[in-house]
């Protein structure tokens, strides 16, 4: 049984205390703010599990996608679209749609956005290679934190805000 979302735009705070309330076991850091997958491997220390990088994608029908990766994860945007359901060849998401979907502006960008998709509008797609970690980092927003949650909990948390994400193998071959 799922508690009821807080309301939209879930900013932080909100986040992390709707996490708390459904039990799932979350650490929260503080550092500065991160813009790149280099940013956070210089910055991040020992932090355990998969670290993450997150692409929000469109097609050319409009359609919105966000794929969350192991941070070292190869992403081939030539032929993503077949493996995400896309009708042509992505490209990156415009800030304004970021904000409006996720809830999040460019270098924030989360699996945790999901939260603030009331309508649906994203399609939501985790890379198994980072399913092998049992925790997982995640930006809580903002991009001047990192949260780590165990991987069945963000399933749990994205089913929990109505997504259902996709496992794909960013390695096959299309």
């Amino acid at each position: 049984m799922s508690n009821p979302l807080p309301a939209a735009p879930v900013q932080r705070d909100a986040l992390l205390a709707y996490l708390d309330d459904c039990g799932f076991q979350t650490e929260t850091k503080e550092h500065a703010p991160l813009f790149t997958v280099e940013d956070s491997q210089n910055l991040r220390g020992e932090m355990e599990g998969g670290h993450t990088k997150n692409l929000f994608l469109k097609d050319k029908k409009g359609n919105y996608f966000l794929l969350t990766a192991e941070e070292d994860s190869a992403v081939n945007l030539k032929t993503l679209h077949k493996l995400l359901g896309g009708s042509s060849k992505f490209s990156f998401g415009k800030p304004e749609a970021l904000l409006e979907f996720l809830g999040v502006i460019p270098g924030a960008v989360t699996a945790l956005g999901v939260i603030n998709d009331r309508e649906h509008k994203v399609t939501f797609a985790i890379d198994q290679r980072l399913m092998r970690h049992e925790k997982i980092n995640c930006h809580p927003l903002t991009n001047d934190a990192t949260t780590t949650i165990g991987r069945d909990d963000l399933i749990a948390f994205a089913k929990n805000c109505g997504h259902d994400p996709m496992i794909v193998d960013l390695d096959q071959e299309i």
